[in-house]
């Protein structure tokens, strides 16, 4: 009796086993799900100037062009408002919050033709190095 009393039973070390993988399997899934965490939040980073890009190209090389071929006599739209209607788009923002700007007529940078949209990049500011243009 007495050494039934020191040693543990068959279903006590059992039950420390499963403790101990249920522990240790919990640790490895936090370590995981904390690496896919890390690893979503700098794609998604990267994901918004990926979006910012193919928008401003959207409305320049697709929007516009549409819109013209429905506006013969104009050459600018008023706004990108105008060319939501041919993008499914509900306004003007960036993935950053900031408004796109378009650039239209005797404005246009050299050598484009129709218009040039851009977004101020994550900074906010237009004329820095994060500016993501459609002529780009």
């Amino acid at each position: 009796m007495l050494a039934r009393e020191v040693l543990p039973s068959r279903s006590r070390v059992d039950a420390v086993i499963v403790c101990f993988a249920v522990v240790a399997g919990a640790t490895l899934l936090a370590v995981v799900l904390s690496a896919i965490a890390i690893r979503s939040l700098q794609t998604f980073g990267e994901s918004k100037t990926d979006i910012a890009k193919a928008t401003v190209k959207k409305y320049a090389l697709e929007a516009y062009p549409t819109w013209v071929a429905d506006h013969p006599d104009l050459e600018c739209p008023d706004s990108l408002f105008v060319l939501n209607e041919y993008m499914n788009n509900k306004d003007i923002k960036d993935p950053w919050g900031g408004s796109y700007k378009m650039i239209c007529g005797g404005n246009l940078p050299a050598g484009v033709k129709g218009i040039a949209v851009m977004s101020a990049g994550e900074d906010g500011q237009f004329g820095t190095v994060d500016d993501i243009k459609s002529w780009d």
